[in-house]
C-alpha cells in the first residue's frame, strides 16, 4: 500500500477480531494512543496490534509505504509462534516478537515490484507457519462458536460442553486469544452490530444484536470504537482512495471492516 496526502493523515482504527501487521519500508506510522491498553507513542515502522477491548489512534505524515496484513487472533500463533496474550492490548515490533522477520522491511524497499513484496511476504508468512504450534482444539472450537453466534452465545453453556472448570477454560482462553471468552464475545457483538450502523434504525439494530436497548448499543460502540453510533456510521462511508499500489493479489491472513477513515480497501478473508 501506497498513500500518499498534503499533510498529517489521522485515524481512529475500533476494536475488532482482525490484527493489523503492518511491514513498513518508508516512515513509520505512529501509534498516538490506546484506550485499552500500552505501548502508544512510539512510531514503528513494522509492528503488530493484538487484540483489545478499546481503540486505537494513528497518523502519518503525508506519506505511507507499507504492505498490511490482518491476523485472526487465533492465527496470531500459527504465523508469529506466540499466545494472543503476548500482544493483548498491545502494540509491539515485528523485530520483538519474530526475529526471523526482522530484516524483511528492509528488503520490500529494495524491491523493484509489488508482485517481489508479495512473493517475499508469502515465503515469510509460509516459514513462519511451518514452524508455529497449532493453539488447542478447544480454543479453536470456542472461538467459532462465539463468532458463528456474533458474540451471542451463553459462554457458561460452551464451557460446560468443553467439561473443564470455568476457571480453566477462561484461563486458558485468554492465554491464546488474549481475552476471555466474556471479552472476545463482546469485541464480536460490537463488530457485527457495527457493520448495520446507517443501514438500520439503532433501536433495530440493539434488538437484532441482543444488546438490552439503544442507550445500551450507544455505550458500547463509544467504548469500542470511541465516538458515537451515527460518527462511526458516517466514517465508514466510502470515500474517494488516496491509496496506490493495491492489488487483489496482496497476501493477507484475513481482512477487516472496511470503510474507517481513509482505509482504502476491502480485505477479504482466506
Amino acid at each position: 500500500m501506497l498513500e500518499r496526502a498534503p499533510g498529517v493523515v489521522r485515524r481512529r482504527q475500533s476494536a475488532g477480531t482482525l490484527l493489523p501487521l503492518v511491514l513498513s519500508f518508508g516512515e513509520p506510522l505512529a501509534i498516538d494512543a490506546l484506550s485499552a491498553g500500552t505501548g502508544a507513542g512510539r512510531p514503528d515502522r513494522s509492528f503488530v496490534a493484538g487484540i483489545s477491548t478499546g481503540h486505537a489512534s494513528t497518523r502519518f505524515d503525508r506519506r505511507q509505504d507499507c504492505v498490511q496484513l490482518y491476523l485472526t487472533p487465533l492465527g496470531v500463533r500459527r504465523v508469529l509462534g506466540v499466545p494472543g496474550s503476548e500482544l493483548a492490548h498491545r502494540v509491539v515490533a515485528v523485530d520483538d516478537v519474530v526475529r526471523g522477520m526482522a530484516d524483511l522491511p528492509d528488503r520490500l524497499g529494495f524491491a523493484a515490484t509489488w508482485a517481489e513484496r508479495f512473493a517475499l511476504v508469502e515465503t515469510a508468512l509460509v516459514q513462519q507457519v511451518a514452524r508455529a504450534d497449532e493453539p488447542p482444539a478447544w480454543v479453536g472450537w470456542m472461538w467459532r462458536q462465539i463468532q458463528v453466534t456474533g458474540g451471542r452465545a451463553r459462554i457458561g453453556d460452551l464451557v460446560a460442553q468443553i467439561g473443564w472448570s470455568h476457571r480453566h477454560v477462561v484461563t486458558g482462553f485468554r492465554e491464546e486469544v488474549g481475552l476471555t471468552p466474556n471479552q472476545a464475545a463482546g469485541v464480536v457483538r460490537f463488530e457485527r452490530a457495527a457493520t448495520d450502523l446507517g443501514r438500520l434504525p439503532l433501536a433495530e439494530i440493539a434488538v437484532r444484536h441482543g444488546y438490552a436497548d439503544q442507550s445500551h448499543l450507544t455505550r458500547e460502540v463509544a467504548r469500542y470504537a470511541g465516538e458515537t453510533p451515527c460518527e462511526l456510521a458516517a466514517a465508514r462511508r466510502p470515500t474517494p482512495s488516496t491509496a496506490l499500489g493495491q492489488s487483489p493479489s496482496s497476501p493477507r491472513a484475513a481482512g477487516t471492516p472496511a470503510g474507517r477513515r481513509g482505509t482504502p480497501h476491502r480485505p477479504s478473508r482466506p
